[in-house]
């Protein structure tokens, strides 16, 4: 079981990670960087799902580094 939970740990560490690179290449280039933009807008269709399903991998991430505490 310890084994399991350390490679769901890593997988879902890896796909956190492009997931989190995606919405940054979609973004702009200056916010990147630390500049900002002054226009606003709402997230649609493929970015707003994007955005949820980091959510949800990060709160998975979180639960599996708990539970891989708890059992070593």
């Amino acid at each position: 079981m310890e084994t399991f939970i350390s490679y769901a740990v890593i997988a879902v560490a890896i796909l956190l990670v492009v997931t989190i690179l995606m919405q940054a290449r979609g973004s702009s280039s200056t916010g990147l960087f630390g500049g900002f933009s002054t226009t606003f807008r709402t997230r649609r269709g493929v970015e707003r799902t994007l955005f949820q399903f980091t959510i949800l991998l990060g709160v998975i991430f979180v639960v599996l580094a708990i539970a891989n505490i708890r059992i070593t």
